[in-house]
């Protein structure tokens, strides 16, 4: 319920904010639960892309430290968020998620690029798609990294690509990793390449 109310409030501020979000492709989004798959590239992208595939439920990863605020651990976990420890994220960053979208009204948004910390949570958008048997949709964001530009009102280009099915038969496992995630990989630039084909995304 509290996911339901805080997304109209969520869409009329970026609205506010900067009244320039556009999504791209949403008809590629397959039905039932997926597994949103991005390259990080900023801390809002969760909310853009939970607002690009509405009406669409997520659950995501967060940072153990954002939970010992308990104004902010409220709404984290009424927001379908989880707790991960990064450098020891255990059976819990697997488990949880796979859960979800076995039983649970939910899909996930993933960031398996922007995990610096963990080789485990860097396939885990695999493993979590193998257990559950969920496909992968690549998506990108591209548009401001940064809060003045966000408040400059430059367009938020959100772009869905084609889901990754990881087939029945398909191990998962440290040698189909890297193969996998290059496939991933690929996705991610033929997005940004087919919104935008002269954009280059800088790390701030």
């Amino acid at each position: 319920m509290f996911y339901k109310i805080i997304r109209p409030i969520v869409r009329f501020i970026v609205w506010v904010l900067n009244g320039h979000l556009h999504v791209h492709h949403k008809d590629r989004i397959p039905e039932g639960k997926y597994i949103l798959a991005a390259p990080h590239r900023t801390w809002w992208e969760p909310i853009l892309f939970a607002l690009a595939a509405s009406p669409t439920e997520f659950m995501f990863m967060a940072k153990k430290e954002l939970f010992k605020n308990p104004i902010l651990s409220f709404i984290l976990i009424h927001a379908h968020a989880f707790s991960v420890d990064r450098k020891n994220p255990g059976p819990s960053a697997i488990k949880i998620p796979v859960k979800g979208l076995r039983k649970d009204n939910l899909s996930l948004i993933i960031f398996p690029s922007g995990t610096r910390h963990s080789a485990e949570l860097k396939s885990g958008a695999f493993v979590i798609a193998k257990m559950s048997g969920k496909p992968i949709l690549p998506v990108v964001y591209q548009g401001p990294l940064t809060f003045s530009g966000l408040l400059k009102r430059k367009p938020l280009e959100i772009c869905f690509g084609n889901p990754i099915y990881i087939p029945k038969n398909q191990k998962v496992n440290k040698d189909t990793v890297p193969d996998l995630y290059a496939e991933l990989e690929k996705a991610w630039d033929k997005l940004d390449k087919e919104q935008n084909p002269n954009f280059h995304y800088i790390a701030k």
